[in-house]
């Protein structure tokens, strides 16, 4: 049930993506406290991206989770651009996070809802 997909204008070779997505997988359990199984990590590379008049590494992250806590969006936040320093080496204040927590009738999996 957790998202999280980073869109990049970050040039990132091929067999470093499957490396980063399957890093991301982990850290998003581990902050969320959920099973990985459930964890779907999405990394898009798109050149056509700029973020204050800039064409500099940038990133559009979405964390989107059932019950996300609002209380933890501040911790989450450093987390997350942390990691996406550390992995895609994109500065936090290149970084903008969208966190959404849909009702559980809104995701769908398995052919059913949560």
């Amino acid at each position: 049930m957790p998202l999280l997909r980073i869109t990049t204008n970050r040039e990132v070779a091929a067999d470093k993506q499957q490396e980063i997505t399957r890093k991301l997988s982990v850290f998003v359990a581990e902050m969320l406290g959920k099973p990985e199984n459930y964890v779907m990590v999405v990394l898009q590379i798109n050149p056509a991206m700029s973020f204050a008049g800039s064409h500099e590494p940038l990133a559009y992250v979405e964390l989107k989770s059932l019950s996300l806590p609002e209380d933890k969006t501040t911790d989450f936040s450093a987390s997350l651009c942390q990691h996406v320093n550390h992995l895609l080496n994109i500065l936090p204040n290149r970084t903008y996070i969208e966190f959404s927590s849909p009702a559980r009738h809104f995701w769908g999996w398995n052919s059913s809802t949560f």
